[in-house]
């Protein structure tokens, strides 16, 4: 992990086309602005992780039905 200082105005850039401004800091927030191409998908953290737990827990879901719909068929 890299850990960066900046100030305010200052911009950290990761390869050729995503640009991260820090636009404002208030206390413990950080305000960032963040220019990257459309197709780029940005989460916040704590979304990002509800979203992969819901993604294993409906693949883990489907794999049991799956296993239920096989058995159907056994018999």
């Amino acid at each position: 992990m890299l850990a960066l200082t900046r100030k305010i105005g200052e911009r950290i850039v990761i390869g050729d086309e995503i640009v991260i401004t820090v636009v404002d800091v208030k206390g413990d927030n950080i305000r960032l602005a963040i220019d990257a191409p459309k197709d780029v998908k940005i989460y916040r953290g704590e979304l990002y992780d509800a979203i992969a737990a819901e993604n294993k827990q409906a693949a883990t879901t489907l794999q049991r039905e799956d296993l239920g719909l096989l058995k159907q068929f056994r018999k």
